[in-house]
C-alpha cells in the first residue's frame, strides 16, 4: 500500500516509474542533507561554545579598556588544527592597516595528517572580520592614544564558527601589576573567610 502511494506521488511529479522511488527519495531527503553542521549541545540541549585558546598573559600584562568579538579568516587546515586545540595566542597582537584589521604573531600548528604542500604557514597574518566602524574606532585608539590590541581568547560559538575576543589595552607598569596582585590576594582572603564562616 505504501509503495503504491509512493508511485502515484512520483507520477504526479512527472518521474518515470523505474527510477521514481530513488528520485523521489532524493528529492525528499535533499533539504535534510543540506543543513548546517550540528551545533555544540550541552546535556540539556542548550547551545554552548568551545574554548580553543586563552591568552592569560594579556590580562596580566595589560589593562583591558574595550573588548570586541571578531571573526577570523582561516584556511581549512587551520580550522582543523584549532578544533584540535593547537592555537597559541600568547605573543599575538592586532594591527590596523588600510582599513582592515590583521591578527599577527599567532601560531596555529600545522595539521598532523595533511601533507606539507597542502598545509598552511603557522605564523602567517590572518584577517579579522569586524565592522568598519569597529575597525575605525580601534585604529583611532591605537594611533591617538598609543594603545595596543591583543587577542584574549579564541572559541567556537554555538553555530560552530571560530571567533576571537580581542581587546584594546594599555600596558601595565610594575606598580599596576603589584596592585592587581594585592587586590587578587585580598579577594581570595575574603572568599576564604566567608567559606570558613559558613
Amino acid at each position: 500500500f505504501f509503495f503504491l502511494r509512493f508511485m502515484f506521488a512520483a507520477l504526479a511529479l512527472g518521474l518515470s516509474p523505474p527510477t521514481a522511488p530513488l528520485r523521489l527519495a532524493a528529492a525528499l531527503l535533499a533539504p535534510a542533507l543540506r543543513t548546517s553542521p550540528p551545533p555544540l549541545l550541552a546535556a540539556g540541549g542548550a547551545r554552548t561554545s568551545k574554548t580553543v585558546a586563552v591568552n592569560r598573559v594579556a590580562r596580566r600584562e595589560f589593562e583591558i579598556l574595550d573588548e570586541y568579538e571578531a571573526g577570523i579568516a582561516l584556511v581549512g587546515t587551520e580550522v582543523k588544527s584549532c578544533r584540535a586545540g593547537k592555537m597559541n595566542l600568547r605573543d599575538g597582537f592586532c594591527s590596523v592597516k588600510a582599513g582592515e584589521c590583521w591578527l599577527e604573531n599567532v601560531n596555529i600548528a600545522q595539521h598532523g595528517t595533511t601533507g606539507g604542500y597542502f598545509n598552511h604557514d603557522e605564523g602567517r597574518r590572518r584577517r579579522l572580520l569586524l565592522h568598519k566602524r569597529e575597525i575605525r574606532k580601534i585604529g583611532q585608539a591605537v594611533a591617538r592614544d598609543g594603545l595596543t590590541v591583543v587577542p584574549l581568547s579564541a572559541y567556537f560559538n554555538a553555530r560552530s564558527c571560530l571567533k576571537l575576543k580581542i581587546a584594546v589595552a594599555r600596558g601595565k607598569k610594575l606598580q599596576d601589576k603589584r596592585e592587581t596582585i594585592r587586590r587578587r590576594e585580598q579577594d581570595r582572603e575574603v572568599r576564604r573567610q566567608i567559606k570558613q564562616a559558613f
